[in-house]
């Protein structure tokens, strides 16, 4: 039965949750994760079979569906498993692998790989908080009880921030899902039923966007979506809002001391047309304005290299809202976009739209896209990392839209001649999400770090407000960054049956269920 935001905000029980018990706690995971197993097929089909009907042709896989829908909150599932457990042996958080004094008032603080099982999967990767003072961590268990109305995202259908609010947050959650979600929104509370009877968690009807935002007795709103919408909230509402809205991410292509390698350059090409694909383009960390240095010599090559990977990476569909709207108005600002049609263009809703060369005051700079749109800007500055970088730097501070996700592609070698300049850069860059030899949504499926803008305020912001996630309850976190090394491949989509096979593999490592 649909409930209202009222009725929702009544049936939750936050002085309880409070007093449920480690033990308790980790059985309500161990639950959950049963649940997912449970009801996993059947939530990647609805997901699926929404994003083919918006896109006219069967593109997306219940494989797909899965992945999107399962993953980012089974990585939550097993980093609070991994934290009550730590809780229930030692009597205290997990400890930071590693914390740097940065000798400006700021810390890093290494938290990823931490957990045994991630220590297994990461490979190469590493993942730092950057914390503005000295580093405190808080259990879960000391955080007060409160109720948190969390407004879902549109382009997922992955509740992290309801499970994040609760095990890390110790709070309870009315959630709201998004109307593309009502169908998985059911699933998920079949999922999530441990949580429900506990009266930990809520499920509000789709139609009572106004009336969860106007609840009194909130302890804060978590929202993703719109800048737009989320000033409306805050306009509404005097209840603290933590928002994420997306913005014009940039992709830094850091010249290197030595050329790269055709084969490197193709990787790197696939690595980022993949991620910009990704959902039909709808992810809010995905890159979208690529910075390269006119002077580059390898620049041409490489831009060759992303049209090629345009056209050769299988074709996804294009299904979020207004996408074709914003298509056009890019289209008409930049008439020289190149449209590339994957598959021979014979899915509709598939085309990709490339920019090269634009103007550092263009309209691809200065607007979102959220769809399959890429461009790319060439600073004229000499083409090392000494000068590139803080030309780079400045300019994805001060001219694209937002402060949500970065990512920076630069090799092994000139990473380590030039250390000095990539951690300066690393400090100065304006992103929440950094990442460097990854793309920015990896920083999202990580439960470790955080997800969100960085430094914007309330009065003025782009990318939203706060942040989300941050599993070992860190205080004061500013930005989260996750390091790979340049030869790592990613997701790439080079072979739809390849792909979905990877999926399936992430997706049952994940969960638990691998024989």
């Amino acid at each position: 039965m649909t409930q209202t935001a009222q009725e929702a905000f009544d049936q939750l029980d936050p002085q309880a949750w409070t007093k449920v018990s480690i033990e308790e706690r980790l059985q309500i995971l161990t639950e959950i994760q049963a649940n997912m197993r449970q009801y996993g097929a059947e939530l990647g089909q609805a997901e699926m079979e929404m994003k083919n009907r918006l896109t006219g042709a069967d593109l997306y896989s219940q494989t797909d569906g899965m992945l999107q829908t399962l993953v980012a909150v089974g990585n939550v599932i097993n980093a609070s498993t991994f934290i009550y457990q730590t809780l229930a042996e030692t009597g205290k958080m997990p400890e930071a692998k590693s914390i740097r004094d940065l000798g400006d008032g700021t810390f890093e603080v290494e938290v990823f790989p931490t957990a045994p099982v991630d220590q297994m999967t990461a490979a190469t990767q590493h993942g730092y908080l950057r914390l503005v003072g000295q580093p405190k961590q808080v259990s879960p268990l000391d955080k007060e009880a409160g109720i948190i109305a969390v407004s879902g995202a549109g382009n997922y259908s992955s509740s992290i921030e309801t499970i994040k609010a609760i095990f890390f947050d110790n709070k309870t959650v009315i959630h709201k899902a998004h109307r593309l979600n009502e169908a998985t929104d059911k699933v998920w509370e079949k999922i999530f039923a441990p949580l429900v009877e506990r009266k930990a968690l809520s499920f509000a009807g789709v139609d009572y966007s106004r009336d969860l935002i106007q609840l009194e007795g909130l302890d804060a709103i978590y929202f993703t979506g719109s800048t737009a919408v989320a000033k409306n909230i805050m306009d509404s509402t005097d209840t603290p809002l933590v928002s994420e809205c997306g913005g014009n991410n940039p992709a830094i292509i850091v010249p290197g001391d030595r050329p790269w390698t055709a084969e490197e350059i193709k990787n790197q090409a696939e690595l980022i047309v993949s991620i910009a694909k990704g959902n039909g383009g709808a992810a809010c960390g995905r890159p979208q304005t690529f910075i390269t240095s006119k002077h580059w010599a390898q620049r041409e090559e490489f831009l060759d290299a992303i049209r090629q990977a345009a056209q050769s990476t299988f074709a996804v569909g294009t299904y979020y809202p207004k996408s074709a709207e914003v298509r056009e108005a890019f289209l008409a600002a930049h008439p020289q976009a190149e449209i590339i049609k994957p598959e021979g263009g014979q899915y509709p809703n598939t085309d990709f739209l490339f920019i090269p060369d634009m103007d550092k005051s263009a309209y691809g700079v200065t607007h979102e896209a959220f769809c399959q749109i890429m461009g790319e800007v060439a600073l004229d500055v000499p083409a090392t990392a000494e000068a590139f970088l803080p030309a780079a730097t400045a300019f994805a501070n001060d001219a694209l839209l937002g402060t949500l996700g970065c990512m920076i592609l630069i090799d092994d070698e000139t990473r380590a001649k030039h250390e000095d300049a990539f951690q300066t850069a690393l400090s100065e860059l304006n992103y929440g999400g950094i990442t460097v030899n990854t793309t920015p949504p990896m920083v999202w499926f990580n439960a470790y770090l955080t997800w969100g803008g960085c430094k914007e305020t309330k009065e003025n912001f782009v990318s939203g407000i706060g942040n989300f996630g941050n599993a070992l309850n860190f205080e004061q976190v500013e930005k989260s960054i996750l390091i790979e090394q340049f030869a790592a491949t990613g997701f790439l989509y080079n072979d739809r049956q390849a792909t979905d096979a990877m999926n399936q593999q992430v997706i049952n490592f994940t969960l638990g269920n691998m024989e």
